[in-house]
């Protein structure tokens, strides 16, 4: 059915140039009801406001939706719309330095010129909603673009670097990729002077720069497993390694992917491989779990475990 309408029509058009990468112009003239030279028109219209629609002549040709070198108005249905407003709310109390104030700007424009329904639901999510704060480290908006670049181009970074005891060093890597753990980012990256694949909290690095050598990628670790192992066990003094009796996934449910390395045994069974500075802590944490649990090492955190419940059972009034 045709829409006489040319803004409408435009609107129309440029949501079917988002949903598939070519059309050709009988197949938008089909679809909005128009001519092929009424679909130019509108073509050139949308051009006009800054959407970088690219057209090539043939029978293999088509019109296609490029990128462009500025930001155009973006045409969002009422989901879209909705999940945007959610999504930049929450990005307000995120973990990126400028990006909060970045989101509060960007939610502002959009609350502007969202219907009133739409803004209804939005506010309705809001008002009923908290947010937990604590624990969230806040990192350098700028670092963490330069290093992505660098990531991407393969090109070694330099930087300060704050150790977990306090030591200051600096450090120069082949940066391979960055990890987020909704708490913190984390980059994996092969350390040059030390020759070895390292992981390094951006919250303690400073001054990052790149450098002008570039890489050759090498063979690496899966980096999510590597950051995952290391953000769990390595920096701690103990590091506990347990059989639980329970499928993978129920406990990968109930255990911060930061906290804990859970692989899959049997259908059954899984291993899970979490560190602490203490046993009483590692022991402590395991009572959380209903399943049957076999510490599998270190021997200390069984002995541990003999003194903790003992103490428990004499807070219960029981004969350990």
């Amino acid at each position: 059915m045709s829409d006489t309408d040319p803004t409408r029509r435009a609107l129309l058009l440029l949501d079917l140039l988002q949903s598939r990468p070519v059309w050709s112009g009988p197949e938008l003239a089909e679809r909005l009801g128009v001519t092929t030279r009424s679909v130019r028109r509108d073509i050139d219209r949308l051009r006009s406001l800054g959407y970088p629609v690219q057209a090539a002549p043939g029978a293999g040709g088509g019109y296609q939706l490029g990128a462009g070198k500025a930001l155009p108005p973006l045409l969002l249905d009422d989901q879209e719309a909705v999940a945007v407003a959610v999504s930049l709310r929450l990005a307000a109390g995120g973990t990126v330095a400028g990006a909060s104030e970045a989101a509060l700007r960007t939610l502002t424009k959009l609350d502007q010129v969202m219907p009133p329904r739409l803004r209804s639901e939005v506010r309705a999510v809001q008002d009923t909603t908290d947010t937990l704060a604590g624990g969230v480290e806040v990192i350098d908006g700028e670092a963490l673009l330069t290093l992505a670049r660098a990531t991407r181009d393969h090109v070694r970074v330099r930087f300060g670097y704050v150790a977990r005891g306090g030591e200051e060093t600096e450090r120069y890597v082949e940066p391979v990729r960055l990890v987020a753990t909704g708490r913190r980012w984390y980059l994996m990256a092969w350390d040059v002077d030390r020759e070895d694949w390292r992981t390094f909290r951006l919250d303690r690095m400073s001054e990052v720069a790149p450098g002008t050598w570039r890489f050759t990628p090498r063979e690496h670790p899966d980096p999510v497993a590597f950051v995952q192992r290391s953000v769990s066990s390595a920096p701690y003094r103990f590091t506990a390694v347990v059989r639980i009796h329970a499928p993978g996934d129920e406990v990968r449910d109930r255990v911060s992917p930061a906290a804990a390395e859970v692989v899959d045994e049997t259908g059954t069974t899984c291993v899970m491989t979490t560190g602490a500075d203490s046993l009483r802590y590692l022991a402590l944490e395991l009572f959380w779990f209903r399943e049957e649990i076999e510490v599998l090492e270190p021997p200390e955190l069984r002995e541990e475990l003999v003194t903790v419940a003992g103490q428990l059972l004499r807070a219960a009034g029981r004969d350990a």
